[in-house]
């Protein structure tokens, strides 16, 4: 017999076969119904799916989980340096969920100490440069080595006060600053100017705060910075008392650069263009002795520059060669070593910057003065002289005389430990 879910009508009732089959049928769609309901709600609680899984592998990384710091900078760190982030293990599953606060704060920590790891790795480069400079200089001035100059070694005391006048003193933040002409001086001395508040602004009528403020012809007025060759005139027979006392407890520093390329540097600045005072008291001087010049030498820079008549490279060289030079003059201060400028066989200086890397020796500086929060070192224009053209200037003076003029100078390159320019001094 046939099974069925709705048997056929007993005889003699009143239900019809056509309203059992209508039964059927309703409740057939609400079985199928329910069906889909359940379906639905198992699908809704992730009891299954009815999509395909997908690898979590190549799930899209959400970039609202990552704690928002500061980007680490790009470079090489051990992995022994840093210890594993939790920016390093994002789930790969979405989540709405943001990071917990504490691996936010491990984030933040972890870049911390790459800043300051890399701020420590920084300050110890630097302080390695200037022990080797120190220890440098120190070694030539005790005789490790057999270069001789003179005044190598004399006393401090020795040195008359007409030589100390490069020695410039803020006595309101212990600086004693050795400067030298055509080593970034300008900037130095309106450093200076600021910090000693030695000069006030017609402006404001307060002293300058800003050293780019500082106009640079101001800065070379001997009259508002206070220097050891002024200490007589102030303090009488206590000055080399003082002078003493103040070397032993001040910050003294200076900057130097390659001799040669601060000769060229000198040259450009003082004869490349019209100057009437060095004209006057120097390029004229080099134009009658080795100008040979038919007519008489111009009497100004305007007039022998007009006429095409201005000293040589050649003849510049000449001049400081020329034993007569030094009997008339010490040398100007332009191109007078860098050792009878500053003394560092008497002055133990505690910095020592160099043009080459005068940006990042300027900061350190600053920072060693307790300063750098009250000031910035100029951005000017740098110096255009560069070391690459020693070869191309000097090919026109004779070899013997490239060689006595590196006689002259070889203390300023032993001292400050700039190597020996063999592509000048060679064939």
């Amino acid at each position: 017999a046939e099974l069925s879910l709705f048997p056929p009508p007993v005889s003699g009732s009143g239900v019809t076969m056509g309203t059992w089959r209508g039964l059927r049928v309703a409740f057939i769609i609400g079985s199928l119904f329910m069906i889909l309901l359940i379906i639905v709600y198992w699908d809704d609680v992730r009891g299954f799916s009815l999509y395909p899984l997908q690898d979590p592998k190549h799930e899209p990384l959400d970039l609202a989980l990552i704690p928002q710091t500061t980007p680490v900078p790009s470079c090489s760190i051990s992995a022994s340096t840093v210890r594993p982030s939790p920016l390093l293990s994002l789930p790969t599953t979405r989540s709405s969920t943001p990071p917990h606060p504490s691996e936010q704060e491990e984030g933040r920590a972890a870049v911390k100490r790459i800043d300051e790891e890399m701020a420590r790795e920084k300050k110890r480069v630097d302080n390695s440069h200037q022990e080797e400079r120190k220890q440098r200089l120190a070694d030539v001035c005790a005789g490790k080595g057999s270069l001789e100059f003179p005044g190598k070694t004399r006393a401090f005391d020795q040195i008359p006060n007409r030589e100390l006048d490069h020695l410039i003193v803020d006595d309101t933040h212990q600086i004693i600053y050795c400067y030298v002409p055509k080593v970034a001086c300008t900037n130095w001395k309106r450093v200076m100017v600021v910090l000693s508040q030695s000069l006030v602004s017609p402006s404001s009528g307060k002293p300058y705060t800003d050293p780019e403020a500082v106009p640079p012809d101001l800065v070379h007025n001997s009259s508002i910075h206070l220097t050891f060759a002024k200490f007589w005139r102030h303090y009488g027979s206590l000055s080399r008392h003082l002078m003493a006392l103040k070397l032993q407890h001040y910050t003294k520093f200076l900057f130097v650069r390659d001799p040669f390329v601060r000769l060229i540097s000198a040259f450009r600045n003082k004869f490349g263009k019209p100057n009437e005072d060095f004209y006057r008291q120097f390029g004229s001087v080099m134009l009658s002795r080795y100008g040979n010049v038919s007519g008489g030498v111009p009497k100004t820079a305007a007039e022998a520059f007009a006429a095409g008549i201005k000293p040589t490279f050649q003849q510049f060289i000449t001049y400081l060669l020329d034993p007569q030079t030094e009997r008339e003059t010490a040398f100007n201060e332009h191109w007078r070593q860098v050792y009878r400028l500053c003394h560092p066989c008497q002055i133990q200086y505690d910095f020592i910057g160099r043009l080459e890397t005068l940006e990042t020796d300027s900061e350190q500086l600053l920072r060693i003065l307790g300063v750098d929060h009250l000031i910035r070192f100029p951005t000017g224009a740098r110096n255009r002289t560069a070391a690459s053209w020693e070869r191309d200037w000097f090919a026109q003076i004779p070899m013997d005389m490239r060689r006595k003029l590196y006689k002259l100078y070889e203390p300023d390159f032993e001292l400050f430990g700039y190597p020996k320019p063999d592509s000048v001094l060679h064939r």
